[in-house]
């Protein structure tokens, strides 16, 4: 068994141990630290231990058989062995995926930015249909979201909408989502029944934790002006709504869904540091390697990954070449095939060495 193994279980092991000690007090910032390490060591842990477990069930097994007389007993034990050998190859090839290095920003929570693109007011009204469609996938999955801020058109398109996502691997949920979503249908403004072509543009971004991104004050020039959209007369008396722009990056962060100018600039801030934390890692990624691209995509926003053909009622995703005739259902936030099977991608690019 890899070496590598041996040492997570070793490392797993001595974790638990102090866990326990009483020189380490529950609950202390030590305590957490190490709780937190431990856990994340469980399911290699336990897999390790499944696989000890069947391995000296082989070999008892194994040794069983060079003593036994009776062919029919003989017979069964190596059955055993065989199913013995079979499911430790199993177990070996699930602990080479748990070996996989793992996306630092999976269990964090994440910030979806959505914006119409080429095609006028059917790109705002097809960018509304993908955030409702998100919004019924979060809402399967039990993740909470949180407009931040909202540009509408007259007609219940979206020109641009930003919204926080919270719960269990949100972003681990999302990440694949990041690129351009063209659509092909007949609009109901289209009087001869043509198909037409629009784009949204979609970008998931993990979210920032304050020790990530440093933002100096003298970087930031903070805006307060009158909300707009629904009306009525708070909207439009009190100066509620927050403009961030960050001068060395150019970045320019909206916020006017609160009613309280504070909590406009605690979600704006949020945002920023989000997009700061992306936009400083997409650097770092450049210098790594500028040409390299993976089978999936680096989550760019300018790079096309997925056509919803309506006529057709086909749903393709042009990264992995898959296609599901379930357009409807995607649509109500039914999309897990597809995640998941972007998933399963990533993963076998991974095992297959390609790690930039």
């Amino acid at each position: 068994m890899n070496n590598k193994i041996v040492d997570i279980y070793n490392r797993y092991k001595s974790l638990t141990e102090k866990l326990s000690d009483p020189s380490v007090p529950a609950g202390s910032e030590e305590w957490t630290r190490i709780a937190k390490e431990q856990s994340e060591l469980t399911e290699t842990a336990g897999k390790y231990e499944e696989f000890l477990a069947e391995e000296r069930k082989m070999k008892q097994a194994e040794e069983a058989v060079k003593s036994e007389t009776d062919p029919e007993m003989r017979d069964l034990l190596n059955e055993e062995v065989y199913d013995c050998r079979h499911r430790i190859a199993e177990i070996e090839e699930e602990l080479k995926i748990l070996l996989l290095p793992k996306d630092k920003n999976d269990d964090r929570n994440c910030i979806v930015e959505i914006r119409g693109g080429a095609g006028g007011e059917e790109a705002a009204l097809f960018a509304a249909e993908l955030y409702r469609m998100y919004i019924y996938y979060c809402e399967r999955h039990r993740l909470k979201t949180e407009i931040v801020d909202e540009n509408s058109t007259e007609l219940g398109g979206i020109k641009e909408i930003v919204f926080n996502v919270t719960g269990k691997d949100a972003y681990k949920q999302l990440k694949f989502e990041s690129g351009v979503h063209r659509v092909q249908r007949v609009p109901e403004t289209e009087s001869q029944g043509r198909v037409h072509t629009s784009t949204a543009t979609v970008a998931v971004l993990p979210e920032a934790e304050d020790v990530d991104v440093e933002i100096r004050d003298e970087d930031v020039r903070v805006d307060v002006y009158r909300s707009s959209g629904a009306g009525g007369q708070k909207v439009n008396k009190t100066e509620t709504a927050i403009r961030l722009t960050h001068f060395p990056t150019g970045i320019v962060v909206t916020c006017q869904d609160e009613r309280s100018q504070l909590k406009n600039k605690d979600k704006a801030f949020k945002v920023l540091r989000s997009r700061l934390y992306d936009y400083y890692s997409g650097l770092s990624r450049n210098e790594q390697d500028a040409q390299r691209k993976s089978l999936v995509g680096r989550g760019d926003r300018s790079e096309r990954i997925r056509t919803y053909n309506f006529p057709q009622g086909r749903v393709t995703d042009h990264r992995i070449g898959l296609s599901l005739f379930s357009i409807e259902s995607f649509m109500m936030g039914e999309i897990e095939e597809m995640t998941e099977a972007l998933a399963v991608a990533e993963r076998e690019r991974l095992l297959a060495g390609d790690n930039d």
